[in-house]
């Protein structure tokens, strides 16, 4: 088998992937905030690392992947959403998380090897806190507690900035506590109606930086494999999780590999809450299924941004029922060829372009091909519905009946018979417009689902 490359976001170069235990690779991505629904721009991240999980199992072995996603439960936006909508906090994550796991499931996304809490890892937060103070590299004041950047050297380096460059505001918290403005908070005071664990410096909560930093290296050690998460966390995010974690574990790195996946855009716009511009993952598989999301979160590079449109789902949609004409549940049980394209990045552009080349050669019946193509399919995460399933899928999103199509269908039958051909076209158009294709076969009409 190939080499696997990836892009470094640390080096800012495609590498050779080289794993630091080859019967133990470890991979890292940040999970969600569970505050809101999560969004197509969450599902892109979501898709890519369930990508790259799946990849290094069938190169490693499917035991040999240590696969680590968060759940952050604790945050500043979870407590603020909380109160606007006059829920507990509890309530909150509970439903959010449930939600995130149906999306999960619908996108076809495997199960993480651990899926650890940031609630359930507080006392491990004091610990690492604890250390930093005695490091000279963390200093409290008025139960706020700082990480110093100053006591790492290496800072900027992950996002490729120097530290009188980088600026402050936005991503970076204005406090007049703090010795530099540069530094960034591991522990802050809780008020009384917000959550809040005892600790040497009061009543107060983790802050977020630290959660990540905790979680992967109780699971994965104090070095690792890969990190991963969308482009918006390189900094601050990333950059303070290395500073923390590198100062109190002695360490040069906490990961070998960086990888970053681009922005889902919204006409060119970075879809964000913040902005009100998202489609939440659970709107856009009620309308297209889960694997049609996949399809168009796999569609381009995983390192370029992805517009997100109606008209991009369509397209997508028209593909897997195409490709579903030839599904069948006896897959070929060796790896397809177009699998090294995978191992160059992740070029899922090309791997798709494979695919379709790969259906045309089944045209023909040939069973080789179509036993290739879908375990071709099978790897990246499509086929995951039986045929019955998707056409029962697209018929419970179908809101016209059989009998009004049939009705329509025989309508269209007299219009061309009495030669009105607007109106048989207009018919044709109609029902294309409630998810129904209609095919002339001599003198019968048959349809069928979009």
């Amino acid at each position: 088998m190939n080499n696997l490359y990836l892009t470094n976001s640390l080096t800012r170069k495609k590498e050779i992937f080289r794993p630091i235990n080859p019967n133990k690779i470890s991979l890292y991505a940040c999970g969600p905030t569970v505050y809101d629904k999560p969004h197509v721009g969450n599902a892109r991240a979501l898709v890519i690392f369930d990508l790259l999980f799946r990849i290094l199992k069938e190169i490693y072995g499917k035991n040999k992947v240590v696969y680590v996603r968060n759940i952050t439960d604790i945050d500043d936006k979870i407590i603020e959403a909380s109160k606007k909508r006059g829920i507990e906090i509890a309530e909150l994550t509970n439903e959010i998380t449930k939600e995130f796991h149906l999306n999960c499931n619908s996108l076809f996304c495997m199960k993480p090897t651990i899926e650890p809490k940031a609630t359930d890892h507080v006392n491990e937060m004091i610990s690492m806190i604890d250390n930093l103070i005695k490091l000279n590299a963390a200093y409290e004041k008025n139960g706020h507690v700082y990480f110093s950047v100053s006591s790492f050297k290496s800072y900027g380096k992950l996002s490729n900035k120097k530290i009188n460059e980088l600026k402050i505001g936005a991503r970076v918290e204005v406090s007049g506590l703090k010795k530099d403005p540069l530094d960034f908070v591991l522990w802050k005071p809780s008020l009384k109606d917000e959550p809040g664990w005892n600790s040497p410096w009061g009543r107060g909560r983790p802050g977020w930086h630290l959660e990540c930093s905790v979680m992967s290296e109780k699971y994965l050690g104090k070095q690792f494999d890969i990190h991963g998460g969308g482009l918006d966390l390189i900094f601050p995010h990333h950059e303070n999780e290395i500073a923390q974690s590198c100062v109190n574990n002695k360490t040069e790195k906490l990961a070998n590999y960086w990888i970053h996946n681009g922005f889902v855009t919204f006409n060119k716009e970075k879809m964000s809450k913040s902005l009100g511009n998202i489609s939440t993952i659970s709107d856009a598989e009620k309308k297209y299924s889960g694997q049609v999301v996949r399809l168009a979160l796999l569609s381009s590079h995983y390192k370029q941004p992805l517009d997100w449109s109606d008209e991009l789902l369509k397209t997508q949609s028209k593909v897997i029922d195409k490709w579903y004409s030839i599904y069948t549940t006896d897959c070929s049980e060796k790896l397809p060829d177009c699998f090294k394209d995978l191992l160059d990045d992740l070029n899922t552009p090309l791997y798709i372009s494979k695919l379709h080349d790969l259906f045309n050669q089944s045209q023909d019946g040939n069973k080789d091909k179509i036993r290739e193509f879908n375990r071709a399919c099978r790897l990246v995460g499509l086929f995951h519905q039986t045929k019955i399933e998707r056409d029962k899928f697209k018929k419970n999103k179908i809101k016209i009946s059989e009998k009004e199509i049939l009705s329509k269908i025989k309508e269209r039958e007299k219009a061309k018979k009495s030669g009105n051909y607007n109106l048989a076209d207009k018919i044709r158009n109609e029902l294309g417009e409630e998810g129904i294709e209609i095919k002339d076969i001599k003198d019968k009409t048959s349809w069928n689902y979009k």
